[in-house]
């Protein structure tokens, strides 16, 4: 058996994910990296520094696409030593003319394959007394997100599932890491039809610097972490502060469309 650590990566063809997988094939990390696109291969031909990468073309929003992925890692017959759940997708637009399938989705994306996959791989590492996982929410989960509800509230469970796990596992040898990046140069704005916005056209931070904040502050076991700039970290540091009513009009006039 293979005595090079293995990271599982989720939403790793593009993006913060993508630049996760980077970041850990750099440090020596066997990888299996995830997405529902063919983009997925010529990003495994594309991290590979030394280690081997599999890539596994899988809807994460569906059951099927997530056992598909379990039983890829599971055939590998190794210990995963890095759980990178990092998967979404967002919805922008007023909530009542997002359309139904496009929210359920969103849901059984960014939040119903997070469980799904650590139900099913974290027994194993709290086993062996030893892991790592990294769970991607954002700083949009910090405070109400109108234009964008449904994505905004997966962001904020997602953060509070990583907290809340992390304390049940705090005696395990296992690890968990909420990551809260802000705005970043990807392509998630123009997946979500958040164009024409004040966010879009805005500043955003560098995914490679985003993942690799990420990936140290798991590494150190740390329970979460601002990814990007210091511009996040106040951010971050005001909705602690500031009451909901006043943190939702201020997120509203970047995520608003002009014409809306």
């Amino acid at each position: 058996m293979s005595t090079t650590p293995l990271a599982v990566i989720t939403g790793a063809s593009t993006g913060i994910g993508l630049e996760l997988a980077r970041e850990l094939a750099s440090r020596g990390y066997d990888l299996v990296i995830c997405a529902d696109e063919p983009q997925i291969d010529y990003a495994a031909a594309e991290v590979a520094d030394g280690t081997t990468t599999m890539a596994v073309q899988a809807d994460l929003a569906t059951e099927e696409g997530v056992q598909q992925l379990i039983d890829r890692v599971r055939g590998l017959g190794r210990p995963v030593d890095v759980l990178a759940l990092n998967a979404g997708v967002a919805t922008g637009g007023p909530f009542l003319e997002v359309p139904w399938r496009d929210d359920a989705r969103l849901v059984a994306l960014n939040i119903n394959h997070v469980l799904a996959v650590a139900k099913d791989l974290l027994p194993d590492m709290v086993q062996r007394g030893s892991g790592r996982v990294l769970i991607t929410s954002s700083i949009a989960g910090t405070m109400p997100g109108p234009w964008y509800a449904t994505y905004a509230a997966s962001k904020a469970f997602l953060h509070s599932f990583a907290e809340g796990l992390r304390f049940e596992l705090r005696e395990t040898g296992v690890t968990v890491t909420s990551l809260l990046p802000g705005p970043t140069e990807t392509e998630f704005f123009d997946r979500g039809g958040m164009q024409d916005t004040e966010v879009y056209e805005a500043k955003k931070d560098d995914p490679a610097q985003v993942a690799r904040d990420g990936v140290e502050a798991m590494l150190k076991g740390e329970d979460s972490v601002v990814g990007g700039s210091f511009k996040n970290r106040l951010q971050a540091l005001a909705s602690n502060l500031l009451p909901e009513p006043v943190k939702a009009r201020v997120h509203s006039q970047m995520t608003k469309k002009r014409d809306e």
